[in-house]
């Protein structure tokens, strides 16, 4: 692990972020552990250090604004953002589908970075590039503090990760014994 990872690792574990347990995610798969990026964000010390460091490994980027998913991004991308000195705007969720509010809108080409907390499977980070590219936006890239697919989630935009770890997830059919007798938590994203 190169010393960025362990840094953020380590911020991850001291903020009490990096949760054991059994936990439902957001995918629907199952896993022993579980990032609550809400405990590190109550920290504003750690936030100011994960964005300037996303911000550094970002500096081949050009990007005119950041978007960020609701709720997990919010913080992070308004950090990524004020360091960065960019627009910042959110998609939130309507119906359970993200959705553009609020009189958000794109200009025409205008380059947007998608900045996530973490990312398993890229779902919301899927339907953020889609609110771009639908709003006539262009995708400059996409900006996350955890990869948990250690990185074997793919997109076609260039991608930055902070930490790449590849946490174990189940199919709720599929549980191994020492996850299955522990009571299933689903902490929220």
């Amino acid at each position: 692990m190169d010393p960025v990872q362990q840094e953020v690792l380590d911020i991850f574990i001291s903020t009490k972020a990096l949760l054991h347990g059994h936990f439902v995610l957001r995918s629907g798969l199952h896993s022993g552990h579980y990032f609550q990026c809400a405990q590190v964000c109550q920290r504003m010390d750690a936030v100011e250090r994960l964005a300037a460091l996303l911000v550094a490994k970002l500096a081949q980027v050009r990007f005119d604004t950041v978007l960020a998913p609701a709720m997990g991004g919010l913080v992070i991308g308004q950090e990524v953002a004020r360091v960065a000195r960019k627009r910042y705007i959110f998609a939130e969720k309507e119906n359970n589908v993200l959705v553009l509010r609020r009189g958000f809108v794109f200009a025409p080409g205008e380059r947007v970075l998608v900045v996530e907390d973490v990312v398993t499977r890229g779902g919301r980070v899927r339907e953020c590039l889609d609110l771009v590219r639908q709003g006539g936006g262009t995708v400059a890239g996409i900006g996350m503090l955890v990869d948990r697919s250690g990185g074997e989630t793919h997109f076609d935009v260039p991608t930055v990760s902070l930490l790449e770890l590849n946490f174990p997830t189940y199919p709720a059919d599929a549980l191994p014994e020492a996850i299955a007798r522990i009571p299933v938590q689903k902490p929220g994203s």
